[in-house]
């Protein structure tokens, strides 16, 4: 009962906290106006500008930041243990995440829907803007090779989850065309829409699993040239078109996909097949861990990262959504909610890759003659009369611990919640194979809707620099989205490992990211509190998690940088250290920055917004109300 009493109290938490935080924020602080004229409507231009529900908005942006952040990050925490990590992504969410998302949708919101960047540039100082998009650049690069290798692998491990993936793009367009070229209504094609994709699933996972020959070639390679294709087309392209009615479409379905497996855990937790206490423990001790691993603090504040709060979702708020909303108070629903419901998934994964893994391990046998896989029970000796790995043994397979931190899998981990989360849904009834299916494409499509979104987002930020040091050819969006495009095709395509695996690049900056990640939250809560100190507003809720965002993650940058055992220097990785020393340097420039003006800007308010040419002006702002 451990497990589900867990996961009801945490959704309890949620709602709790969205009716009361959440309100005084959008009411008390931030003062939402549903008569104030919002950037959808006094910009629109139907490309990126566009007002729209906000339960599109929400299905967009949910998918966007949630990816597969709220996934890895907590798969690989819980093995320090699954307690520290579940505090840490309840509380984190309510009290820092939340607050950040929401308060950079407000923000942008009132600042023409710019990034969090621009904003900077006028509300800290205009060396600020400088130095926070080139931060941003680095990220969302970062974040293209990586996402773009993680779908890749997913493709390639989990078959049955590709024609799910890819017909989403076509339901998305027929719907988005529906909708806003035809005016007809939201709920029934999303209905038919979300048969049409769990029905993919179900053919995905018994008929039509779309595995790539060998001969071929890479299968993580050729995924990842046709995931980049995808994204330039989907950063282009107006967003009615394809991000949002995807992103709704998507959402639908992982929201359904979440119902059922907590329905899963609901049946699991009363029945006993679950155990949490039993199947991992609750605190890992010292001489549990595997050899060199980082010590808690503070790499559990820059793993878990997306379940409790991340850089890389200021930008979403700021990029896409507040380009968006239709009218003010739809932020809270929109930033506040939607950042809950991801630490909620949050919560769930460390469900499933404790007691989840821990009600039994599966392998997966793949039979090319009957193109299908074979779901067998793994054992201690790997005998069928062996007996069957559960509990802490089936846990302890899955995070090898005893061993060394360079023998810590990524892959194990992100299996990990998958094979967890099909045990739980096994339990109400359904296949294996098909709970399997489901699982493998809830992680895919998470994935592909953060890509595409990051990739629009790059976009931006490159046309922003271009514009800064006025190189006319970027500001244009095509020669923008194809420069983002190829720098992360380029870093993802090159050999990242070892073993010189093509298509693998994304690894090599990927220790740099989680600290790159939680700094750039820190700097957004930085803009925040600057924003409010300027208009005389209470600024303590913002400035605790903006502290802790600030030295945590310079703090692990300078661990993985020096420390003795296994430190950059130590080892003669000087591009990670050369690109972490000068991340370092830039974020203490810009805190640098911020101490200049801070005293001084107090109840000052920062220069207005130019006036609109009057080639900028729509033609109508479609009305101002909600």
């Amino acid at each position: 009962m451990t497990t589900l009493a867990i996961a009801v109290l945490a959704f309890v938490g949620y709602i709790v906290a969205y009716h009361t935080y959440g309100r005084w924020l959008a009411r008390r602080i931030f003062k939402l106006d549903p008569e104030a004229l919002v950037p959808s409507r006094e910009l629109r231009d139907n490309m990126d500008y566009i007002p729209t529900k906000k339960q599109i908005i929400f299905g967009h942006h949910f998918t966007s930041i949630a990816g597969t952040g709220p996934i890895v990050g907590p798969a690989i925490a819980v093995f320090w243990g699954w307690l520290p990590a579940l505090a840490w992504i309840v509380f984190g969410g309510i009290f820092m995440g939340a607050v950040h998302d929401f308060a950079a949708l407000v923000i942008s919101m009132r600042n023409r829907g710019q990034t969090v960047g621009e904003i900077a540039g006028r509300i800290i100082s205009p060396r600020a803007r400088i130095l926070f998009l080139l931060i941003l650049f680095f990220a969302l690069t970062t974040v293209i090779a990586i996402f773009g290798l993680v779908i890749a692998s997913i493709f390639k491990i989990y078959p049955e989850s590709v024609l799910s993936v890819w017909v989403a793009m076509p339901v998305a367009i027929m719907v988005g065309f529906w909708v806003n070229r035809r005016g007809g209504g939201v709920l029934v094609p999303s209905l038919l829409a979300l048969m049409t994709m769990y029905f993919a699933i179900y053919l995905g996972a018994y008929w039509l699993p779309i595995a790539l020959p060998e001969s071929w070639g890479s299968p993580v390679v050729i995924w990842t040239a046709i995931l980049l294709v995808y994204c330039y087309a989907a950063s282009v392209l107006p967003v009615w078109m394809l991000l949002q009615p995807r992103d709704y479409v998507n959402s639908h379905q992982l929201v359904v996909a979440l119902l059922i497996l907590l329905g899963g855990i609901g049946v699991a937790g009363v029945t006993g097949q679950a155990d949490l206490l039993g199947s991992a423990p609750a605190v890992v001790g010292e001489g549990m861990l595997p050899q060199e691993a980082p010590p808690i603090f503070p790499f559990l504040f820059i793993t878990v990262a997306c379940g409790a709060i991340s850089g890389f979702h200021c930008l979403v708020s700021s990029g896409t959504s507040s380009k968006q909303l239709a009218c003010e108070p739809d932020a809270q629903y929109v930033g506040y909610g939607s950042m809950l419901l991801e630490s909620g998934l949050a919560v769930i994964v460390v469900l499933a890759c404790c007691a989840g893994v821990g009600m039994g391990k599966f392998d997966r046998v793949w039979d090319h003659g009957h193109r299908e896989y074979h779901f067998v029970q793994a054992t201690v000796d790997g005998t069928p009369e062996g007996k069957p790995l559960v509990g802490q043994q089936a846990w302890q397979t899955r995070y090898d611990t005893g061993k060394h931190w360079n023998d810590f899998r990524l892959g194990a981990k992100v299996g990990a919640f998958v094979d967890g989360g099909a045990n739980f849904i096994s339990t109400t009834g359904m296949p294996l194979k098909m709970a399997v299916a489901i699982m493998a494409v809830l992680v895919a499509s998470f994935a592909a809707t953060t890509l595409d979104t990051a990739t629009r987002l790059q976009r931006y930020v490159i046309q922003e620099l271009a514009t800064t040091v006025r190189f006319k050819p970027l500001g244009n969006k095509y020669a923008a989205t194809l420069v983002a495009v190829a720098l992360g095709g380029a870093l993802a395509m090159v050999p990242g490992t070892a073993d010189g695996k093509l298509g693998t690049g994304g690894l090599i900056l990927w220790p740099l990211f989680g600290a790159v990640n939680q700094l750039l939250a820190g700097l957004a809560l930085m803009v925040a509190v600057f924003y409010l100190w300027r208009r005389n507003k209470p600024v303590w809720f913002v400035v605790v998690p903006m502290l802790l965002l600030i030295v945590l993650p310079a703090w692990a940058m300078f661990w993985k940088m020096f420390n003795p055992q296994s430190g950059w220097y130590e080892n003669d990785k000087y591009l990670l250290l050369t690109i972490g020393g000068i991340i370092v340097l830039l974020q203490a420039w810009l805190v640098f920055e911020g101490l200049l003006v801070f005293r001084k800007a107090k109840g000052v308010l920062e220069e207005p917004l130019p006036p609109l040419d009057e080639d900028e002006k729509p033609s109508t702002d479609g009305g101002r109300s909600c």
